[in-house]
């Protein structure tokens, strides 16, 4: 009876020790497993930060380049037109690439589309050299954008909006004007990459011109603007 008892004991103890063995190992596997995972992690971490780093130094390295072209874009435009601006009453904007015509009793009739002999003869001398100038730059230029800016008046109506959409459909008509006299230049005439970007865009009052007290300046914001678009933004969003 008692070799039995003790034989008992024996084999409780043995199985206590067996069953402390297994719960050993279980955690010994779980420990693995947890740092099989760590390590994936640390390893999809890692290659997420070389993504990161290289998307990151490819974006500078886009807007690096845009930078030191959007510049010699500028200079060349800016070289070429510089004695021209004053007699223009124009000025050219470095940050946005506009180039402004600011005198709105030489650009077009009262309340009309009809361009002024004045703004015709600036035209033609202008169009001709402004696309030459551009021309080493085609593969960035997105679009280059006449666009057509009024004040908020328009004759014989206090309505704000009735006003907008009538200086919409006039600032409209005056960049369509503009665009079908430069394609009647002969310089324009083959010269393809130019017509293939360049686009009228009538604005209406959006951006009117303000004076120091913020009071719109209505002949300040009666005017014609030629704007450079690039690429640069589109390959930032990945799309080239």
């Amino acid at each position: 009876m008692l070799s039995w008892v003790a034989g008992a004991r024996r084999d409780s103890r043995g199985g206590a020790a067996g069953h402390e063995a297994d719960q050993g190992s279980h955690w010994l596997a779980v420990a693995d497993l947890m740092a099989a995972l760590m390590m994936i992690f640390l390893f999809l971490a890692l290659l997420h930060m070389v993504q990161v780093e290289r998307e990151s130094a490819a974006h500078t390295e886009v807007r690096d380049e845009a930078a030191a072209l959007r510049a010699a874009i500028y200079s060349v435009l800016e070289a070429e037109f510089r004695e021209d601006l004053p007699r223009w009453n124009a000025e050219l904007d470095r940050d946005s690439l506009t180039l402004r015509f600011r005198e709105p009793e030489v650009l077009f009739e009262r309340s009309s589309a009809r361009i002024r002999p004045r703004f015709e003869a600036i035209l033609e001398d202008f169009i001709p050299r402004y696309a030459e100038q551009l021309r080493p730059f085609a593969e960035v230029i997105r679009e280059v954008r006449i666009e057509g800016h009024t004040s908020s008046e328009w004759a014989g109506s206090e309505d704000e909006l009735e006003s907008y959409f009538g200086n919409m459909d006039l600032s409209q008509r005056r960049t369509r004007a503009v665009l079908e006299y430069a394609y009647q230049l002969e310089p324009l005439r083959e010269d393809d990459w130019f017509r293939s970007r360049v686009a009228a865009v009538g604005l209406s009052s959006s951006r009117r011109i303000l004076d120091a007290a913020g009071e719109e300046d209505r002949a300040a914001s009666r005017r014609v603007e030629f704007s450079v678009l690039t690429d640069f933004e589109t390959r930032l969003l990945g799309g080239g």
